[in-house]
């Protein structure tokens, strides 16, 4: 037992998820009784999480969560929770936040409350790039910012990690960065490229309209470009006041930016052109 014990633990370190999650399960089915048994299914669970076999992490982790306590926060219900997101099981998913402690709200489904805002590294053709988003539950998130990588979309629902990496700093509110974990949901809207000019309250007066009509717009002067370490440490972001002539990004369906943009230039002074599919 000690020597199997031994080259689970060495597969752990080497990052042979698939060896060490086996060799777990095998201890916790050869020895049900350990004392150690919860944590040999957690870290089997775990192992699978990080190679991303989404259906095994859940197999295992149903496992794991029968050794673990509730109502204590206990991060075999987190990854639970995760894992039983992914496979759209509900029941198992509301189970396993509501046993680690969290208050969600009533229903039998999908898991659609207010549970504030946050960022999501999320991972496009051109690399990794920090979104904010709208948390619905623990582990799912709506990304309500038009995504410079044109690969990804507004809108769309993704999952993300319990572990922040990271923090974005607006005036005195401090929000986590988490790491995204998967594309859950895909958005309908297509990104389009426009180029605006105006002032500065006119440009503000452009991005809330289309807000207010469900829609993104996002001028890419808004962006920042930052290190891996950077990113993932706490950045202080400051409303820079944006004027002139701007190439901007719009999350809406061609026709319905058309309009919004028509309406906005005849009660402002600000014009824009060049209204594209963006690449």
């Amino acid at each position: 037992m000690d020597e199997l014990v031994r080259e689970a633990r060495d597969a752990w370190s080497a990052q042979d998820w698939e060896r060490s999650a086996a060799l777990y399960e095998q201890l916790a089915l050869q020895a049900p009784d350990d004392p150690r048994v919860g944590d040999w299914w957690y870290d089997a669970a775990l192992a699978y999480k990080f190679r991303r076999n989404w259906a095994q992490a859940y197999r295992l982790g149903i496992q794991a969560a029968a050794h673990a306590p509730r109502g204590r926060r206990d991060p075999a219900f987190w990854n639970l929770g995760i894992a039983a997101t992914i496979q759209r099981d509900w029941a198992t998913a509301r189970d396993a936040w509501s046993s680690f402690g969290i208050e969600l709200p009533a229903g039998d489904g999908p898991i659609v409350g207010d549970f504030g805002r946050a960022c999501v590294r999320l991972t496009g053709a051109e690399g990794s790039e920090v979104v904010w988003v709208q948390r619905l539950c623990p582990t799912r998130a709506r990304v309500i910012n038009v995504p410079f990588d044109t690969s990804r979309r507004y809108g769309e629902i993704v999952v993300h990690d319990g572990e922040p990496k990271g923090d974005r700093v607006v005036g005195d509110r401090t929000y986590r960065v988490f790491d995204e974990l998967m594309l859950f949901e895909p958005s309908d809207l297509p990104t389009l490229a426009a180029t605006v000019t105006a002032e500065p309250a006119a440009l503000e007066a452009l991005s809330d309209l289309f807000d207010e009509n469900g829609f993104g717009f996002e001028p890419l002067r808004n962006g920042y470009v930052l290190c891996k370490c950077c990113s993932e440490g706490s950045v202080t972001q400051e409303a820079r006041p944006l004027g002139g002539e701007q190439r901007c990004l719009i999350a809406a369906p061609p026709d319905r930016a058309r309009e919004l943009l028509d309406a906005w230039r005849s009660a402002t002074t600000g014009t824009w052109a060049d209204l594209h599919i963006a690449t």
